[in-house]
């Protein structure tokens, strides 16, 4: 499967721009944000109505500049736009798993309880690929200015025992395009103009 994802667009009509051009020539499957495309929800119905109109199958998740009501709301508009925030969403052998919002907790109760039913609901003969806007804690893609770890330990421990093929994450602007190797798992923050991804 060829995905196109990215992150923390905050309304970049250049960075747009850059994400049509590259879906347009690539062709993905999917393409998959991370969250953050607004700067506190302003002009959120506008971005959204432009990722629409991509034409391709979206799969969404807020940032911690979006509400989820709000977010879910606006998308439900668009046929072509999936808000899995929260969810489980099957595409024949893969099986995606969504929590965005939040991106400055170390720990996430919230998560970690929808972590358990994520877990009851995996399908055991799909290919799992989890979507946040947090990163996880202890990679490369959560190290920022001061050298220390500011990532989500409850999105790490799910990553650990849940070994999905792909994380993509995003919400720390210094790590943009940063990709990583934990185990079993290939963690990306895609960043705002975005990157193909393949699973």
């Amino acid at each position: 499967m060829k995905l196109l994802a990215f992150t923390d667009l905050h309304l970049s009509l250049t960075n747009f721009a850059k994400i049509e051009k590259l879906a347009n020539k690539e062709k993905p499957d999917f393409i998959v944000c991370c969250g953050d495309i607004s700067i506190f929800e302003d002009n959120l119905e506008f971005i959204i109505r432009k990722i629409a109109s991509l034409r391709f199958r979206i799969l969404l998740v807020n940032g911690n500049h979006e509400d989820e009501l709000v977010m879910s709301r606006l998308c439900n508009k668009y046929p072509n736009i999936n808000f899995i925030h929260r969810k489980s969403y099957v595409y024949g052998n893969y099986q995606f798993f969504g929590y965005g919002g939040d991106g400055f907790s170390h720990i996430d109760e919230d998560f970690e309880q929808l972590a358990k039913s994520f877990k009851r609901f995996a399908k055991k003969d799909t290919k799992k690929i989890l979507v946040t806007h947090a990163p996880p804690y202890g990679t490369k893609l959560d190290v920022l200015y001061d050298d220390e770890h500011h990532g989500n330990y409850s999105i790490r421990k799910f990553i650990d025992q849940m070994k999905p093929e792909l994380a993509l994450c995003g919400h720390f602007h210094e790590n943009f395009r940063v990709k990583q190797k934990l185990g079993h798992t290939t963690i990306v923050n895609p960043g705002p103009s975005g990157m193909v991804v393949k699973v």
